[in-house]
């Protein structure tokens, strides 16, 4: 075992965390106790820097397993092992502030090098297609009205997936203007469209019923459907999404999260400040925006014609 991990897991949990974050943190660091339990058989106290470079060959080899012991159905990506390495990163960094012994500094742990990819963001007319497929795509009128609501909305407000999972129908006014705890418990006003507006009263109308589950949208099948919190998971959403795209053949990348993307980048082509934006999806920093912002070709081609000192 992990020495004080318990205390650590209770730490994040009292320190306001998302429940995600919690899980995440948890799964990796359990991924980490078995490596070292069960593949090179060693105790945490005995851990050196050289057993941090074994573990990272570890991540990325087709040996690794699974928080439950199974072996996975594909590689991590490098972005998903810098946030297992984080984990374990912001693990040693509480047991040094608590005063416990840690036998490997934090800062011992480099991140992996990411490729920086160039943003791609589906056209306006596909992205369209996208959220009005639903509709006509699902053989249940009740999931096509729902999953139209829901693409709707994340193009709409250009909220995160784990945002509109959690929205409750308390949560929209009548204007349609949503009051939302995001990212980091980050606090923020978003805004439907007219359009989308009329879809989730459609859907509150003609599909949802009056299920006494708080959250906006919930599952119509499946484990959870007698819970009385019941919501839609995160995991069908991205799955139907991916399905759209397939029967769409689209050529982009194409998941809620770029939905997220586009929203950003589409509100930068007509006009819209960045400040705005960002505040808008909920970032920290502005920084983070513009790498939204400035991801489309169409933007880059303007900025180009509009601003290049020989463009007469």
């Amino acid at each position: 075992m992990l020495q004080y991990l318990e205390d650590f897991l209770l730490h994040i949990q009292t320190n306001n965390y998302s429940p995600e974050t919690l899980y995440n943190y948890e799964r990796d660091l359990k991924t980490f106790e078995n490596f070292l339990d069960n593949e090179i058989k060693i105790s945490f106290e005995k851990a050196d820097k050289k057993t941090i470079e074994q573990y990272k060959a570890y991540l990325v080899s087709r040996d690794r397993k699974t928080a439950s012991k199974k072996l996975p159905e594909g590689n991590l990506s490098a972005g998903s092992i810098n946030r297992t390495l984080s984990s374990l990163r912001g693990y040693l960094k509480y047991l040094i502030k608590m005063d416990y012994p840690a036998p490997v500094a934090p800062d011992a742990i480099e991140m992996l090098r990411t490729e920086k990819k160039h943003g791609r963001v589906g056209e306006l007319k596909d992205i369209v297609r996208l959220i009005e497929l639903p509709s006509s795509f699902e053989k249940n009128k009740k999931v096509g009205i729902r999953n139209r609501a829901m693409l709707e909305m994340v193009f709409s407000t250009g909220m995160r997936i784990s945002e509109l999972v959690n929205i409750k129908i308390t949560q929209i006014d009548d204007t349609g203007r949503i009051f939302i705890r995001g990212k980091g418990k980050k606090e923020r006003f978003v805004y439907l469209t007219s359009r989308a507006y009329e879809w989730i009263k459609n859907y509150l109308k003609e599909a949802r019923g009056d299920d006494p589950s708080p959250y906006l949208f919930i599952p119509n099948k499946g484990k959870n459907i007698h819970k009385k919190d019941k919501k839609i998971s995160p995991n069908y959403l991205q799955e139907r999404i991916k399905k759209y795209r397939t029967y769409l053949h689209l050529n982009v990348p194409t998941s809620c999260h770029s939905i997220r993307h586009a929203f950003a980048t589409y509100l930068a082509e007509n006009g819209a400040n960045p400040a705005a934006i960002q505040i808008l999806l909920g970032h920290e920093s502005l920084d983070t925006t513009t790498r939204y912002v400035h991801a489309s070709d169409k933007y880059a081609e303007k900025s180009h014609h509009d601003f290049h000192p020989l463009k007469d």
